[in-house]
């Protein structure tokens, strides 16, 4: 049964950093491309952030230079370093596999977690 546990949001001022973490369980990890995705207040769920299996990473160009993603596969765990933390970085964050994980083809997701940025 695959777990995904999402930890470290809060509630920070701009300009200032936090790190997420996500914890997964219950699936593969090492082979797989992981991402960090962010779901604005009445937006569409968007990928933010990626790394494949290999360390290669990618970003949206609105997160590119701020954030940093990173693995450790040995804890199947991924990391999302946000620094210069703006105020549209708000929304609930969630770790997956890109492609996401599934079962049955419905998409399993985290709880995720909530990082609110206030000026």
């Amino acid at each position: 049964q695959v777990q995904l546990v999402e930890s470290g949001g809060g509630l920070v001022q701009a300009g200032t950093a936090l790190r997420l973490s996500c914890a997964v369980s219950g699936a593969s990890f090492a082979i797989r491309t992981m991402g960090w995705f962010r779901q604005a207040p009445g937006k569409q769920r968007e990928l933010v952030a990626a790394i494949t299996s290999g360390g290669t990473t990618n970003y949206a160009d609105s997160v590119k230079g701020r954030f940093t993603i990173s693995r450790e596969n040995a804890k199947k765990t991924v990391y999302l370093q946000m620094n210069s933390l703006k105020l549209e970085d708000t929304g609930v964050y969630y770790c997956n596999a890109y492609p996401v994980y599934s079962n049955n083809n419905v998409p399993l997701w985290g709880q995720g977690t909530q990082v609110t940025v206030h000026s």
